[in-house]
Formats: C-alpha cells, structure tokens, sequence
C-alpha cells in the first residue's frame, strides 16, 4: 500500500484557538508540512484546487511547482484538477511544465469540483458541468499522446492540427479520477482504464464502496484487464496516539469545534459524536493497532491498494500533529504496506518505449 499527504489549503480559523494565520504562513506550513512528508517517508503529496473562501488552493500547479524544487523522491498529486472549470489546452501547457519540472513526479487526480461560488466564477452551470469535465478531459488527454490534435469541442474553440508545448516528460501521464458521490466520474474513469480515487470524507464507507462496486462493474463492461484495476481512498481525519483514550482526547476539541461549524453554517450533521465519527467515519483516530484496523476494514469494502491522510494539523496542535504522522509511518504504515499489494504499476514516472525509427544503413 501507498500513502499519500494531502492539503486543500483550508484558510480558516483554528478550529480551537480562533486564530487565522496571515495567508503567506499558511503556504509556509503547506511547503514545511511537505518536506516533512518526504523526510517521513510518505510516497506522495497532494495539493487541491478550489477557487473560493475559504481555500487557498486555486493555483496548485504553482504550489507544486516550488515543492517539486524541495523534494526529490515522491510523487506529487493533484487533489484534485478541476477541469470542468480549465481550458484543456491551458491545463495541459501547465502541467506539462510542471512535470518536466518534477522530473516526472506528477500523478493528476482529476474532477469536477464542488462549490457553487466557484461555478459561478467560472460561469459553469450544474447542468452542464459534467459535460464540461468529460469534454476537457478528453481533450486534455489527447494533447498528452499526440503531437497534433484536431478536436470538434462544446466548451473551447475548436481544434485543428493544434500543436501544444512543450511536449510531455511523462508519457502519459496518470490521471486518477476523483470521485464523492457521481457515477458519472466513475464511468469516465472506468472508460478510459484510469484509476478511481474515493473521495471518503463524509458519510460512513456504504455509498462510497457502492460507487467502488460500480466502477468494478463499468470497468469489466469496457472489456479492461480486472488485474490493472486501481483504487485509492481518503480519509476524514488523522490523530494517531500510543492509546485510544490520548487520541479521542486530543481530537475531541478539534472535532467539537467542526460540528459547532457545520451546525452554525447549515451544513449537514453526519456524526452527532465524536465516538460515532471516530468508529463510523474514515477518520483515522486511535492507537496504531486501530488504526491499522480500520484501514483493513475499508480496504475489504474498497480494495484500494492508495491512502490518503490529512497533511494539515487542521485544529490539532502543531507537535500533535507531527507526532500523529510519525507515529503513523513509525507503527501503521510498515504493517499496511506489508499487508495490502501497492498499486498494480510501477510508482515511477510513466516514461513509454521509444518508437522504432529506420535502422541506420538500413536499405
């Protein structure tokens, strides 16, 4: 199993002291908290991209450009690209860049988005913000493979014999897609023969593992190899602690604090308790052994072979948190990767066997 650490770039008060940092410290504890990702050994990290309050998070190609400058053995992830809102062409120009720039450390996990005020800006409607992201998804993944693209589009200016630079290091590049709750996300993915990552945040695991079912189903229905088939799962929240009673204890004021949120605010209340959340939700909150647990629990619903925690200490203290990430690549993740295959790839650039050429003094 592969883990991953990944922030949307929440900017917010703390959820206990109030306290808002000034937005340049806050990009500051998203590069330290990666550096200290890689000097932990987690495999990836990734960053999201949203573009309203309270995210920070609207130019990740940015963000992971400098990380890609810090770090030199893990990959690096968007969480996700919302393409439903991107030019294709731009997109791709980007992170072509970017991941010649990473030396071929970029994996994409791509979507739709969430957020009405971000549709707006973007002038992206409900009804048509899935063709919208099938649309540019399909473009985006032809300029990757071909050197001239021709491309009858809804959303952009056609296409015609367009050349895009600079052309790709990885080749192609893996695309993940991203998905909460549409199966329009999970047949895109399954279509194409590209890893699904559950998004795993909200509810409890049964609508999540009925979306996993579905895509096992599409997958199959496309005629894919089921051996190649690949699943990656977030998580809710992390605070791993020596016993169970020092974790509860350390989350409960982070996790009051969100429910007094969401109730202030309109959002839905899925777990009234911190019991219920911790026993109920992906949240990984426990002794190592728990956590473990619940990992194995998810991976007989899911068969996700990826991980995502939590690079944000987002309410715990600073010290809390590095503990909880030590504590978990110390104790958790050793007997994870031991127990659970990786990905069914190599984890290493995508780098395709060059193209036979004419064999010199060949007649």
């Amino acid at each position: 199993m592969k883990f991953l650490a990944i922030t949307l770039i929440v900017h917010r008060p703390d959820p206990v002291t109030g306290v808002q940092k000034p937005t340049h410290d806050r990009f500051r504890e998203v590069v330290d908290n990666a550096v200290l990702a890689e000097e932990l050994g987690f495999d990836g990290f990734g960053v999201g991209e949203r573009h309203e309050r309270p995210f920070l998070s609207s130019a990740p190609t940015v963000v992971l450009g400098h990380l890609a400058a810090l770090t030199r053995r893990m990959r690096l992830f968007t969480a996700v690209t919302t393409l439903s809102l991107l030019d294709p062409v731009r997109a791709y120009e980007d992170y072509a860049t970017l991941d010649h720039l990473a030396d071929g450390r970029l994996d994409l996990i791509i979507g739709k988005g969430n957020g009405t005020a971000q549709r707006e800006l973007f002038h992206v409607t409900p009804e048509d913000q899935w063709e919208r992201n099938a649309e540019s998804y399909e473009v985006f993944r032809r300029i990757w493979r071909e050197e001239k693209v021709t491309a009858r589009t809804r959303f952009r200016p056609e296409l015609t014999d367009a050349e895009v630079w600079p052309r790709p290091y990885q080749q192609p590049v893996r695309v993940w897609h991203g998905s909460a709750t549409s199966r329009q996300s999970v047949d895109l993915a399954a279509r194409h023969g590209d890893p699904l990552f559950s998004a795993n945040v909200t509810h409890p695991v049964e609508p999540y593992a009925e979306l996993i079912r579905h895509y096992r189903e599409r997958w199959a229905h496309y005629g894919h190899d089921p051996a190649a088939l690949t699943v990656g799962a977030g998580s809710a929240g992390l605070c791993v602690a020596p016993t169970s009673q020092q974790a509860l204890a350390a989350y409960r004021p982070v996790f009051e604090s969100n429910l007094a949120f969401q109730r202030a605010t309109g959002l839905p209340v899925v777990f009234e308790t911190l019991e219920d959340f911790a026993a109920r939700s992906s949240a990984l909150i426990g002794s190592p052994q728990q956590v473990i647990e619940k990992v194995h629990r998810y991976h007989e619903r899911f068969g996700h072979t990826v991980q995502h925690v939590s690079a944000d200490a987002a309410g715990l203290t600073d010290a809390r948190h590095r503990d909880s990430l030590e504590l978990f690549q110390a104790e958790v993740a050793p007997v994870l990767r031991r127990d659970i295959p990786d990905p069914p790839f190599d984890w290493g650039p995508v780098i395709a066997p060059p193209r036979p050429g004419p064999v010199p003094g060949a007649p």
